[in-house]
Order: structure tokens, then C-alpha cells, then sequence
């Protein structure tokens, strides 16, 4: 009497091993630390506009593109980001824990209620650009480029019957990164999508697989579009509800559409944003990673030009120093202090203050020579 063989188990194919747990993990951190990014921004935006952010002095010393923790606690509050201090509080200590925000001399690793003044990292060039930054932009580009052109890979589309936005294939993707140069081989744009992948910006429908160059429906995780409220950051579990939402006209775009320049800008305020050039030595830029082959174009973020200190001039002769130091010469001389990195004396025409090129004694010297 022979024994009954049991059924082989159905092995999946080459490369359609479920996800391990711990990738679900790492892409749902990701995930979440992008959406805190995003927010961040289009607060800091936010602020530029209704002037919160502006050049602030104490002590003697300017502080430029900052804001007083009180009077932004207050904000919250009056625009319904937040029902009350203690949640406005939280919200903006989420920021600095994910490198958002800091204070303007770093003397306070806690966001606090009180008088005191915090920046945006991103105003003064301190946001730092690791390698998750980089696959963060990379993916946002990516996401700008196929939403706005025509025919887009990017569709709703249908399986088991449920519907799914910004939904591809993945294989309709590997064909699109090698036609537009964003990768020079279908395996190096599979290594791009796995990457997106485990960043949280790109998920299988099902969230089952990893990125693969086949006939498997896939989506962008981050809607890059939506207008996001602050106390969304308290809740880390109702990201995957939330990427369904429809788009919204407070969009993170680009600021310069040149290609391959990638920035994190949402829609361009109202006034010019100066950026201070300056980097504290308690800077974390040095958090950045190395990068990674699939990266065609290192991404950058894109700042305002910063305006020039002196105008183009209108004098119609040198001036020597010699007529500047003359008693009862036409000429005024002021003191100017710009931000904290210089202080000197400057001459100016006094019949024409407003817009005379204003000299440097220095300026004088080299003129005579």
C-alpha cells in the first residue's frame, strides 16, 4: 500500500520573496521622516509670508531669518495648527528632533516657549544633506516630472477591485527611467526603485514586494502635493490613509525647472527669502552620506539668490580719500553692520544717500592706484 505524497508548497519566483519585516520597518520611518520634511517646509513658507521670519536683533547682534518661539506657539494656535501651547510645543520639537528647526546659537536642544530664537535649518544652510535627503529629492523630482507631463505612466488604476492613485508597473517604470536618462540601464533602475522603496516614497499596492522589473502594480507612497497639517506629526500611523488624499495647489515644486536641478521649495513666497551663508560650527552638515552610484545628478537644495550689498554705481567721478576727510565736504559717513559676519565704515553722497554706491576707504585706495 503506498503512502500519500503531500502536495508540493507553491514556491515564489525568483525575486517575489515577500518583504522581511524589518524593510517594512525602515520604509515606514523613512516614510514618516519625509512627511515631517515636508510639512517643515511648507511651514517655513508659511512664515516667510506672513513675516514671523524676519531679521531679529539682541544684544547687539543681528540674527537674520529667525522667529520667536513664543510669538510662533501663538501663530499655532490663532491658525488652528494647533489647539493649544503644550501641542505647539510638541509640534515644533518634532521639528528640531528631525533637524528642521534649531536654535539661532544651538545653546537649546529643546524647543521652548519662551522668548527665544530658532531657525529654520534651511535658511541658513545648516539642513543637512544625507544620503536619505538626497533619495528624498530624487524621488520628488522624479514624482514632479511624471505628474506634469503628458501621458504619464502614472494613472489610477485597479486590482482585486480596489482602486489606487498615482499608481505603475513596475516594469512601465524601468522603460520610463531608461528613456528619460534618469538611469543608464534597466538594472540600474531597478536599483533606484528599491531604493525609493525602502525610503518610503514608492510602495507595492500591497505592500508585499520588493521593486521589480515586472508586470507588479506599484505607487507613489508620498503624495508630494498635498497640503499637510502640523498635527498630522504626532501621529506616525496615518501616513498610508493620508497618501490617498487628492492633490492640493500648495505643491513642493521646483524653483528653477532647469534639468537636473532638484530642489525642496513648495510654491515660492511672496517676498525674497536671504539666506544666511554662514555655517556654525555646531553644524550637522557633516551628517551627509556618501552617494550612490544611481544618482545621475547629486541633488541639491535650491536657496534665493542673496541680494548685493552695494548697488552699481552712479557717480559720476572717483572720490579721493582726501576729499571725503576734508572738513564741510559733501559726504556723510555711516556705520553698517551686516548680519553677524562684518561691520565697517562706509561713505556715501549726501545729496544722493538713496542710490549712491557706497565706499570703503579700501575702495578709495585701490581708485588712486
Amino acid at each position: 500500500m503506498g503512502c500519500a505524497v503531500p502536495p508540493a508548497r507553491s514556491r515564489p519566483q525568483p525575486g517575489m520573496e515577500p518583504l522581511s519585516g524589518a524593510l517594512k520597518k525602515r520604509a515606514t520611518e523613512q516614510h514618516y521622516r519625509a512627511e515631517v520634511m515636508i510639512a517643515g517646509e511648507q511651514l517655513r513658507l508659511r512664515l516667510h509670508d506672513g513675516k514671523l521670519i524676519k531679521d531679529r536683533r539682541y544684544h547687539l547682534r543681528t540674527y537674520p531669518n529667525c522667529f520667536v518661539a513664543k510669538e510662533l506657539t501663538d501663530w499655532l494656535i490663532d491658525h488652528k495648527e494647533a489647539p493649544d501651547r503644550e501641542t505647539g510645543i510638541r509640534l515644533m520639537q518634532k521639528l528640531m528632533d528631525h533637524y528642521i528647526i534649531h536654535h539661532v546659537c544651538d545653546e537649546h536642544s529643546d524647543y521652548k516657549d519662551a522668548k527665544l530664537l530658532y531657525r529654520f535649518r534651511k535658511d541658513d544652510g545648516t539642513f543637512p544633506l544625507s544620503k536619505d535627503v538626497k533619495v528624498f529629492l530624487r524621488g520628488q523630482s522624479l514624482y514632479e516630472k511624471l505628474v506634469s507631463m503628458e501621458g504619464s505612466i502614472l494613472k489610477v488604476r485597479e486590482e482585486n477591485s480596489v482602486k489606487y492613485q498615482r499608481a505603475f508597473l513596475g516594469s512601465e517604470m524601468v522603460e520610463w527611467l531608461v528613456q528619460e536618462g534618469e538611469a543608464e540601464s534597466r538594472r540600474e533602475a531597478v536599483e533606484l526603485g528599491q531604493a525609493l522603496l525602502e525610503h518610503g516614497i514608492i510602495q507595492h499596492v500591497s505592500n508585499r514586494h520588493h521593486f521589480l522589473d515586472m508586470d507588479i502594480l506599484y505607487q507613489f507612497w508620498i503624495n508630494f502635493r498635498r497640503r499637510r497639517r502640523l498635527t498630522e506629526l504626532l501621529s506616525e500611523n496615518s501616513s498610508r490613509a493620508l497618501s490617498e488624499s487628492p492633490d492640493s495647489p500648495f505643491c513642493l515644486r521646483k524653483l528653477n525647472p532647469e534639468p537636473g536641478n532638484t530642489s525642496f521649495l513648495s510654491v515660492q513666497p511672496n517676498k525674497e527669502i536671504k539666506v544666511v551663508s554662514a555655517v556654525r560650527r555646531s553644524s550637522i552638515t557633516s551628517l551627509a552620506g556618501n552617494s550612490n552610484p544611481y544618482f545621475s545628478i547629486t541633488p541639491t537644495l535650491v536657496f534665493p539668490p542673496v541680494a548685493e550689498c552695494n548697488p552699481k554705481s552712479v557717480l559720476k567721478r572717483p572720490v579721493t580719500n582726501e576729499e571725503l576727510l576734508s572738513p564741510g565736504a559733501p559726504y556723510v559717513k555711516k556705520t553698517l553692520t551686516w548680519g553677524m559676519l562684518w561691520a565697517g565704515d562706509l561713505w556715501s553722497e549726501e545729496a544722493d544717500h538713496a542710490t549712491s554706491r557706497q565706499w570703503t576707504q579700501e575702495d578709495l585706495l585701490l581708485l588712486q592706484a
